[in-house]
C-alpha cells in the first residue's frame, strides 16, 4: 500500500473498450485518425502534457490488438495499459479500480476521461482540479445549455419548450476521488440509468460541482463529429 499523503495526487483514467458503433467504421472509434494521429492518442497527450497528471491508464479489452501502437512505450512514459475493460463503459471503469486497489490512496483523485473527446487540454484539466479542489462530492467539466430546448412528441413534433436555466451538457473529465468512484459505481441501484460517473455519484444523494468547459471538448459520436473535431484540433 502506497503511503498516504496529506495532499490527493491525480490520476487520468481513459476507458478506451468500446466499439464505437455508431460511427459505422471498420474498427472502434478511439483509434479513428484524427488531424494525423488516433483520436485516442490526443486525449492521451492532454494528459501527459499536464504537470499536474501523477499518471494516465488507459483500459481497453483483453483482445485489443492496436492500443500498443498507440501509446508511448517505456517506463517513464506516464501511461500503462490495463486489459481489463468490461462489456460497459461502468464495468471497464470498476474492474480498473479494482485492478489499482492498494496503488492508488483513497483520496486520491481519478479523472475518468472519454477515448473520444479528443479536444482535451491541459489548460481545462488544470480549469476542473483547480475550481473543484476540496469538494468532497468531486465534479466534472460541463457546458451551460444556451439553445432553446424542445421535447418531440411523436413523429418528430414539437411538444413542448423545455426551460432551459440550469441546463447543463456534461463532459468529461469528471473528477472523484478513488473511494467516493469505487463506492458509487459499487452501489449503482439501477446500471441502466448511470449515463455518466457523476450520475452515479448523484445517486448517492451526493452534488457534484459543475466546473465550464470548452465546445472542444466535443464527444466524437457521429461521422460528422470527425470534421468538427479537426477544426478545434487545427488551432490549439
Amino acid at each position: 500500500m502506497t503511503a498516504v499523503s496529506n495532499h490527493p495526487r491525480y490520476f487520468a483514467l481513459i476507458p478506451a473498450a468500446g466499439v464505437g458503433a455508431r460511427m459505422e467504421a471498420g474498427s472502434p472509434k478511439q483509434y479513428l485518425p484524427i488531424a494525423g494521429k488516433p483520436m485516442l492518442r490526443h486525449a492521451l497527450d492532454a494528459f501527459l502534457a499536464s504537470p499536474l497528471i501523477a499518471h494516465t491508464y488507459v483500459v481497453v479489452s483483453a483482445e485489443d490488438g492496436q492500443i500498443d501502437a498507440v501509446v508511448p512505450q517505456g517506463n517513464n512514459s506516464g501511461v500503462t495499459v490495463l486489459r481489463c475493460g468490461g462489456a460497459t463503459r461502468m464495468e471497464t471503469i470498476l474492474n480498473a479500480l479494482q485492478a489499482l486497489h492498494g496503488s492508488i490512496d483513497a483520496h486520491d483523485q481519478v479523472l475518468v476521461h472519454d477515448a473520444a473527446r479528443p479536444g482535451l487540454t491541459p489548460a481545462l484539466i488544470a480549469k476542473l482540479i483547480t475550481e473543484v479542489g476540496a469538494h468532497p462530492a468531486g465534479g466534472l467539466l460541463a457546458l451551460p445549455v444556451v439553445d432553446t430546448v424542445k421535447r418531440a412528441g411523436p413523429g418528430s413534433l414539437s411538444a413542448q419548450t423545455v426551460p432551459r436555466d440550469g441546463l447543463w451538457l456534461a463532459q468529461t473529465p469528471q473528477m472523484f476521488s478513488y473511494a467516493l468512484l469505487h463506492r458509487a459505481l459499487s452501489q449503482a441501484p439501477d446500471p441502466q440509468a448511470i449515463t455518466d460517473d457523476a450520475s452515479a455519484v448523484e445517486a448517492l444523494g451526493l452534488a457534484p460541482r459543475l466546473v465550464e468547459g470548452h465546445p472542444r471538448n466535443l464527444k466524437v459520436t457521429l461521422p460528422r463529429d470527425i470534421h468538427t473535431a479537426e477544426l478545434y484540433l487545427s488551432h490549439p
